[in-house]
């Protein structure tokens, strides 16, 4: 693959943390790909760092910011050194929410009875959240919930108003971005978006007549996907095995059969106007009693007794679920896999996971000192693991353009934002908010690229899932589009650059920081300054010039695209 080929390889000896996809380390001898995947395994004395504000510098705080936010900005990497790093995440839990999506969609019109069957305004409200919204942390957070408790708006069938039905599933996962995780797992079973893409609106008991049994299909994605995983996990993620080392599994399908009795009798919540407007789609489904399973429903250990209505069945449930022991490490792991590393060690995994099974309080899920506990943590913070040649993960596409927009003060003045779908890999990003092809997303957590020095060392790689030669060549050039004429009228401010165009050295330190925290080596530092140099300079024109290209040729640097 171009950016892998890209990537340096290095001799190192150490431990692979994590077979895909949570597996048992081992000692792994050989080249591992620069970038991506982890340091070796050795317990760290203590789970975070308590960095003094003054001794942040700005490649540090660009750094915490490309894990924390949608992407660094002068201001941003300002305000990460005057509060220091848990000051600075504070201050974005403490933020308020900006409009939600289904209002802004309201707000812009787009409710209106022609646009009941298309997907009219989704992908502008998805990206102006993302690049717009003060709450950066929040925004992060929500883009990786929307990866891991998927839907998609291609899958929303059966109500109309798709793009308000998408917006408000996203409103669900802002909200508890910073709250706690059962309570995600209540809104996230409960809502219209996910009720319609996994099929189980309107799922009725089973039919003796016809035979008919309970759609199976949240019920499974529920733990397989959003809680418990396959297989039964140690707090630091490696699987549990019997004494013949057996890997044991989770659940089985008499577990699936008896969850998806409990997803029985849910349906829409309309009122008078039925379906004429979209104001259903973000009230939770509500029960409806006639069409819920009233017998025995038994799984994982649990049986609820005949007679339970949906509601107090759906509590139970949820409660089981999320009392397992495995939603610690298994979402724990996922999350820092969207934040930080695609190979955490397994101390690191065990340090998050002891976090979300109690923040202190005897509190379980609480996200924020989750949050915390991950963009905090001794592996996330300590500059050395930068030059380590294992460390972090491949930037995804989506935040790979949100850290140029957030960069260059990316604005829409129509309000319109039409930066549309940019799924197609040929033209565009190659991956689109809420456009999973999938409920495994746009990659799978332990998706290995074949036939590679990763997949040699026992590493995973989850963006390479969608990462190709079409993919690559496509991100270039809708980059080089957007960073000279924008999108539309969505263009980048780099007024900022102007003073430093005319000099290469200083316009790329500045981009170095800002963009790649800093982390740009000697010889792509040394190609893209002499390549500015070589243009033209003295006037705006020739200037304006000089910084889209050093612009685009730090986007694709691999220095930029794999974050360490």
């Amino acid at each position: 693959m171009p950016f892998e080929s890209q990537l340096s390889e290095v001799s190192t000896q150490g431990q692979a943390p994590h077979q895909p996809v949570i597996s048992e380390s081992k000692q792994v001898n050989g080249k591992l790909i620069a970038g991506v995947g982890l340091a070796a395994i050795a317990p760290v004395a203590s789970a975070v760092t308590s960095t003094p504000v003054a001794n942040i510098s700005d490649s540090q705080a660009s750094r915490f910011l490309s894990q924390a936010s949608m992407g660094a900005s002068k201001a941003q990497i300002t305000r990460v050194k005057q509060l220091g790093y848990a000051g600075w995440i504070d201050e974005q839990f403490a933020m308020p929410r900006s409009i939600s999506r289904f209002d802004w969609l309201v707000r812009q019109g787009f409710n209106i009875e022609a646009n009941r069957n298309s997907e009219a305004g989704f992908d502008a409200v998805a990206w102006y959240k993302l690049i717009e919204s003060p709450d950066t942390l929040r925004q992060r957070i929500t883009l990786a919930l929307s990866e891991i408790t998927v839907t998609s708006i291609s899958g929303l069938v059966g109500s109309g108003w798709v793009a308000f039905s998408a917006a408000a599933y996203l409103d669900v996962l802002e909200t508890n971005a910073f709250g706690n995780y059962r309570n995600l797992l209540q809104q996230v079973s409960t809502s219209a978006a996910m009720g319609a893409y996994l099929t189980y609106r309107g799922n009725a008991k089973f039919n003796p007549n016809t035979g008919a049994l309970p759609d199976e299909n949240y019920a499974r994605e529920l733990m397989q996907l959003f809680s418990i995983g396959l297989m039964q996990l140690n707090l630091d993620g490696s699987i549990k095995t019997d004494a013949k080392g057996k890997q044991l599994e989770t659940y089985t399908l008499e577990d699936v059969t008896g969850l998806a009795r409990v997803f029985t009798g849910w349906d829409f919540n309309l009122d008078s106007t039925k379906t004429t407007t979209p104001e259903f789609l973000r009230r939770p489904m509500i029960q409806i009693p006639a069409r819920h399973e009233l017998g025995i429903k038994t799984f994982l250990g649990t049986t609820i007794p005949g007679g339970k209505n949906g509601v107090d069945s759906l509590q139970i449930a949820l409660d089981t679920i999320f009392k397992h022991a495995n939603v610690a490490p298994f979402i724990g792991r996922q999350l820092i896999q969207r934040l930080v590393s695609s190979n955490p060690s397994r101390a690191y995994v065990a340090r998050v996971a002891a976090v979300f099974n109690n923040d202190g309080t005897g509190v379980k899920g609480n996200m924020k000192a989750v949050i915390k506990a991950i963009l905090l943590d001794t592996e996330a913070r300590d500059s050395n693991l930068v030059r380590s040649p294992n460390g972090g993960k491949l930037r995804e596409p989506i935040l790979r353009f949100t850290a140029w927009a957030r960069a260059f003060k990316v604005t829409s003045p129509s309000a319109a934002w039409k930066i549309g779908d940019t799924s197609n890999p040929a033209y565009g990003l190659g991956q689109s908010p809420l456009r999973s092809p999938s409920v495994f997303n746009f990659f799978r957590p332990g998706y290995v690229p074949p036939n590679t020095a990763i997949a040699n060392a026992a590493l995973v790689a989850p963006e390479f899932q969608i990462t190709n030669e079409s993919s690559v060549i496509g991100y270039v050039n809708f980059m080089q589009k957007a960073v000279i004429n924008g999108i539309g009228d969505v263009k980048a401010d780099y007024k900022d650059l102007l003073p430093l165009a005319d000099n290469g050295q200083l316009l790329i330190n500045e981009l170095n920081v800002v963009v790649a925290a800093g982390q740009l080596s000697n010889n792509s530092v040394t190609l893209i300054r002499n390549a500015i140099n070589s243009m033209p300079a003295g006037t705006e024109a020739t200037r304006n010039n000089r910084i889209y290209a050093a612009v685009i040729m730090v986007l694709a640097a691999p220095e930029f695209v794999v974050q360490k």
